[in-house]
C-alpha cells in the first residue's frame, strides 16, 4: 500500500443529517485539495453518538440521499464514514461505509457494543457478526469501530489476514483530568493500546476521535496515526476539531515483518483447538 490518508476530527450535531453532511463534504474537499488518497472519519459522524429516541429517525439505507451524495465524492477520493445504518431487515447497525471509485466497498458493522458505564448501545443498535477485510485500491484495510479495538481477538483476526492498516473510527470520551498529566487519562490509554496492537500486529493504525459534547459528555479527540513499528506518525492535539495525515508505505509494514516475522510464526490452530470446547456457546 501506498497513500496519503487524512484524518477529519469533527464535531457532529447530534441528530442533524444536512447539516454534518455539510461538514463531510466540507472535511472531503479540504482533503482533495491536500491530495489524500482516503479521509477517515470518525464513529456515528453522520449522526452523533447519544441518539437514543434519534435512532429510528437518522438511520439510513445505503441507497439514502446523503449516503449517495458521499458515494458520487468517492469518485475522487475514497471515503470511510459513521452512520446509524438501515439494514434490509430493519434492524439497525452502528456502521462505518467505505466508499471508493464510486461505489459502497465494504460495510463494517460495530460487533463489541458498549453496555457499562454511561453507555448503553444495545438499546438502539443490534451488534454486527465479522471482521472482514476491505480490498481497496490503495491496500488491505481492517475496520474496528471504538470498542472493537478492545477486544484483542478482533485486530488478531486482521493480522492473521495480513491487512496493511487499521482503521478505527471512534465517538470516545474525555476523562481523568489532573493536573500532573498534559493529556487526559482516557487519551492516554487509547495512545497506549494503538502502540501496542501497532507493534504486536505489524500494521498501520489510523485511529479518528470525534470532539464536542452530547448529553453532557465531552469527547477527547486525540485522533492519530501509528506506524507498524508502534511510533507515531501524525497526531491532533487538543480537544478542538482538525485534521492531520499522513503517507502508509508498504515499505514500513516489510520492515517491520522481515525483522519480526510474527505472522510467519504465528499458529492460530493451537487457539482454534483450544477454543472448541466454547464452539458451542454464543452471546454470553
Amino acid at each position: 500500500m501506498n497513500g496519503r490518508v487524512q484524518l477529519a476530527q469533527i464535531e457532529p450535531t447530534l441528530g442533524n443529517l444536512e447539516a454534518n453532511l455539510a461538514t463531510h463534504l466540507a472535511e472531503v474537499d479540504a482533503a482533495v485539495k491536500a491530495r489524500a488518497d482516503l479521509v477517515v472519519f470518525p464513529e456515528l459522524s453522520l449522526s452523533g453518538y447519544f441518539l437514543k429516541d434519534q435512532t429510528a429517525e437518522v438511520a439510513l439505507t445505503l441507497e439514502a440521499p446523503p449516503i449517495k451524495k458521499l458515494v458520487e465524492r468517492s469518485k475522487e477520493i475514497s471515503i470511510a464514514v459513521g452512520f446509524a445504518e438501515r439494514a434490509r431487515d430493519g434492524r439497525i447497525y452502528n456502521s462505518i461505509a467505505f466508499l471508493e471509485k464510486g461505489k459502497v466497498l465494504a460495510v463494517h458493522r460495530k460487533v463489541h457494543l458498549v453496555h457499562y458505564g454511561m453507555f448503553d448501545e444495545g438499546r438502539d443498535f443490534a451488534a454486527g457478526e465479522a471482521f472482514e477485510v476491505v480490498e481497496s485500491r490503495l491496500g488491505r484495510f481492517g475496520i474496528l469501530i471504538c470498542e472493537d479495538m478492545w477486544h484483542l481477538p478482533a485486530s488478531w483476526l486482521h493480522f492473521l489476514a495480513g491487512v496493511d492498516a487499521i482503521l478505527v473510527p471512534s465517538s470516545s470520551p474525555g476523562r481523568g483530568v489532573t493536573e500532573e498529566e498534559p493529556r487526559l487519562r482516557s487519551t492516554q490509554v487509547w495512545n497506549t493500546l494503538q502502540d501496542a496492537l501497532a507493534l504486536f500486529f505489524q500494521t498501520w493504525i489510523v485511529y479518528v476521535n470525534r470532539v464536542g459534547s452530547e448529553d453532557g459528555v465531552c469527547f477527547s479527540g486525540g485522533s492519530r496515526v501509528v506506524d507498524p513499528f508502534g511510533r507515531e506518525a501524525a497526531r491532533i492535539d487538543g480537544i478542538e476539531t482538525g485534521r492531520a495525515s499522513a503517507v502508509l508505505t508498504s515499505e514500513a509494514l516489510e520492515r517491520a515483518r522481515i525483522s519480526t516475522p510474527l505472522r510467519r510464526d504465528e499458529k492460530p490452530w493451537i487457539i482454534l483447538r483450544a477454543l472448541a470446547p466454547y464452539g458451542a456457546e454464543s452471546g454470553g
